[in-house]
């Protein structure tokens, strides 16, 4: 049996169980999971949240699996991918360099966050306009690029 005859089983099987655990859902009826749910009975639901974790799961698996075949397969892309995994790991060092904790108290959930976490989402925040910045100047230059060659 050749794997595509095995995916197609699987995707059956799981699309067969997503079918039926959805007709329990809509048989059930919204109010009736509203109630039980603020009782804390999910019993009707975690079937089809479960078969949803699975596909999830098989998905991640297979675009891992693909995408690193790719990548050791063929080292340009690899040696792409490797600057491009630097430089972004290089943005996000410099921009927890640049920034500093808050010295304001942020409360939420009435916890207090701390100075380490108010400097990593400031260091976020700063690479983040970074890479906003980064993206519009490599799509300007694209452009005049292309309106330069024509």
């Amino acid at each position: 049996m050749n794997l595509h005859k095995i995916l197609k089983i699987v995707a059956a099987v799981l699309g067969l169980a997503g079918i039926i655990f959805l007709v329990r859902i809509i048989n059930e009826g919204d109010e009736a999971i509203k109630a039980a749910a603020a009782m804390g009975d999910t019993a009707i639901v975690d079937p089809m949240a479960m078969v949803a974790y699975i596909i999830m799961a098989i998905t991640i698996i297979f675009v891992l699996i693909f995408v690193l075949k790719n990548l050791f397969t063929n080292t340009a892309t690899l040696k792409n991918t490797l600057i491009g995994v630097g430089v972004f790991a290089a943005v996000l060092v410099i921009a927890y360099a640049v920034t500093g904790g808050d010295t304001t108290q942020y409360f939420y959930n009435g916890i207090q966050a701390t100075e380490g976490e108010s400097h990593m989402v400031g260091a976020g925040l700063v690479a983040f306009y970074v890479l906003i910045l980064a993206a519009a100047a490599i799509m300007m230059l694209s452009g005049l690029k292309k309106v330069i060659n024509k």
